[in-house]
C-alpha cells in the first residue's frame, strides 16, 4: 500500500499543480481515471489508503499534466455525450462544445431513420454519438488518417455501435451518395493562429486535425465544391466552426448555394460555433 489515503493524494496533487497555475479540475480527472471512479465513488473511497501502483500511476501523470500532457491521453481516454472513448496523440480530444452539435443533429432530425456520414470522425465522437442515441440511423466514419480511423474503429467495438468505415479525404472515400445528413467538425484553424493557443495543444494534439489553410477556411470550401455529388434535396450538413469564422462559412455556402438555407447557430456561451445547411 501507499500509506496516501486517497484524500491525501488529492491533497497533493491540488498543492503540485497550484505552483504551475493549472487547473485543479484535471486532479480528479486523473484520480478517477487512474481508479476507475465516478465522481461519486472518489467521494466515498477518499479516506481510503491509495494502492500502491495506483499512487505511483497518479504521481507520475500529475507530474507530466504539468510539464503539458493533456489529462485525456495520460489516461487514454475521454468523455462525450455519455460515452467513454479510447483517446491516442494520433486523435482530437473531443470537447465538451462539440456536444452541442450532436445535441443539434438530433433535435432537427427526431426518430426517423437516416443514412448518415462524419466526416473527418477523429475518434468517431460525433458519428458514435448519433448512433449510441439513434440505433436505427446508418452511419459510417471517414477520416484521411488510417491511425485516427483504428482508434475510432476500436471506440466502436468497445460501445458495441455497428457503423461503417472508409479511409480517404473529406467525402471522396464515401462508398455512395445519397446521404440524408452529413456532420464534420473539420480543421479550421488558421497558422496564424498558434502562438495564442494552449501550448499543450500545439504540443500534443495532432495538426491535421487542427490546421487548415486559406485562414482555416480551406476544408469549408472544399465541402462546398463537392457536396452536391452526395446528398439529395431536403438534405443537411452541419458543421462546426470557429468562434469567429461565422460570417465567412455562411457566407461560403450562401455564394455557393443561394437557394439553400443556411443556418448559424452559437453554443451556451454565445460564441458563433456551429452551421446548418439544407440542401434545395
Amino acid at each position: 500500500m501507499s500509506n496516501y489515503s486517497f484524500f491525501e493524494a488529492q491533497k497533493w496533487a491540488f498543492s503540485y499543480v497550484k505552483k504551475y497555475r493549472l487547473e485543479k479540475a484535471a486532479v480528479d480527472l486523473l484520480l478517477c481515471g487512474e481508479m476507475g471512479y465516478s465522481t461519486t465513488e472518489l467521494l466515498v473511497h477518499l479516506r481510503d489508503e491509495m494502492p500502491v501502483e495506483h499512487w505511483q500511476n497518479f504521481r507520475t501523470n500529475v507530474e507530466l499534466y504539468c510539464q503539458g500532457w493533456p489529462p485525456q491521453y495520460l489516461l487514454g481516454q475521454a468523455s462525450f455525450y455519455g460515452m467513454r472513448l479510447k483517446v491516442t496523440p494520433d486523435v482530437l480530444i473531443p470537447r465538451t462544445e462539440t456536444e452541442e452539435l450532436v445535441d443539434w443533429i438530433l433535435e432537427d432530425n427526431g426518430q426517423r431513420a437516416q443514412k448518415v456520414a462524419d466526416i473527418g470522425t477523429g475518434s468517431g465522437a460525433i458519428g458514435l454519438a448519433l448512433k449510441s442515441e439513434r440505433p436505427e440511423w446508418q452511419v459510417t466514419l471517414t477520416d484521411i488518417s488510417d491511425k485516427a480511423l483504428s482508434v475510432a474503429q476500436t471506440n466502436a467495438e468497445l460501445l458495441h455501435l455497428p457503423v461503417e468505415f472508409c479511409q480517404g479525404d473529406m467525402l471522396a472515400p464515401l462508398p455512395d451518395n445519397n446521404y440524408d445528413i452529413i456532420v464534420c467538425n473539420p480543421p479550421y484553424i488558421a497558422r496564424t493562429e498558434a502562438p495564442v493557443m494552449d501550448q499543450s495543444v500545439i504540443e500534443h494534439e495532432p495538426h491535421l486535425a487542427l490546421f487548415a489553410a486559406e485562414k482555416g477556411l480551406a476544408m469549408y470550401r472544399k465541402l462546398s465544391e463537392n457536396i452536391l455529388s452526395y446528398v439529395h434535396p431536403g438534405a443537411k450538413l452541419y458543421l462546426e466552426i470557429g468562434y469567429h469564422q461565422g460570417a465567412s462559412v455562411t457566407g461560403i455556402f450562401e455564394h455557393k448555394f443561394p437557394s439553400a438555407e443556411v443556418t448559424l447557430k452559437t453554443d451556451m456561451y454565445d460564441n458563433e460555433r456551429m452551421v446548418r445547411v439544407i440542401f434545395e
